[in-house]
């Protein structure tokens, strides 16, 4: 299996689009093909703080739903966005606010499109993703090696928001536990989630959420060759937004 797997893009279209580029896939038919036929696999988070958090969707909808080119787990931002759809009652917070701006200026018919097709990607996708016969997991935040192939209500937690403690940084964001320090297991597990300044691998496993949106890069991993690419973000830095580790 040959595939190409992306951190969060946050609405970064273009750097989506350049990063994908420089990975050689082609935009001919208005979404990134490639001519030798590898995949594109997503980590979540494609929307929310960045400029064009509906184009990924249409694109990555395309990919995944129509040419069957494409893998994607989602994120926890996914997940908020998916109950907004929903009509649920959900705070227009922590990015999701651009989102919505940008959702509430399309005509009723486009928006009627844009959320049918989100519907229908995120209730396709798995929670995450094991491929090449159990030697690669792809998962938002990442997974313990004794969740995998499981699904109950901690897995989902864990999956979508991290090894969190239930405490929370004066900033509100919440505390979470160094999980991929003590990670044993055999499958390599690729995740974003926690913007680090570099892709962080450790103990066979790759966080590739270099903080596009917060002004660090967008970053991919390809697969099986273990290659990261990186492109520059075009956002102004926001260095506090990083995870610094010991």
């Amino acid at each position: 299996m040959k595939i190409d797997i992306i951190g969060d893009i946050h609405g970064c279209f273009q750097e989506f689009k350049e990063l994908t580029h420089r990975l050689g896939y082609e935009w001919e038919q208005g979404i990134p093909l490639h001519p030798n036929n590898r995949m594109l696999g997503f980590v979540g988070d494609l929307t929310d703080r960045g400029p064009e958090s509906l184009q990924v969707i249409d694109v990555v909808w395309q990919l995944v739903m129509e040419q069957k080119r494409g893998i994607y787990t989602p994120g926890n931002h996914c997940n908020k966005l998916y109950r907004f759809f929903l009509g649920n009652k959900v705070q227009i917070t922590h990015g999701l606010e651009t989102t919505v701006a940008e959702y509430d200026s399309l005509t009723k018919q486009e928006q009627q499109s844009i959320r049918k097709q989100f519907i229908q990607l995120y209730e396709n996708a798995p929670l995450y993703a094991i491929l090449d016969q159990q030697k690669l997991v792809i998962a938002h935040a990442g997974i313990k090696q004794e969740y995998i192939g499981k699904h109950h209500a901690r897995v989902k937690q864990f999956v979508l928001y991290g090894d969190i403690t239930g405490e929370k940084h004066p900033d509100g964001s919440p505390v979470r536990r160094d999980w991929a320090k003590n990670y044993q297991g055999k499958a390599v597990i690729v995740y974003g989630h926690t913007p680090v300044n570099e892709p962080r691998v450790i103990n066979n496993t790759y966080n590739i959420d270099t903080g596009a949106v917060f002004g660090g890069k967008l970053t991919a991993l390809r697969y099986p060759e273990m290659e990261l690419i990186s492109v520059s973000s075009t956002m102004p830095y926001i260095a506090e937004k990083f995870k610094q580790f010991d």
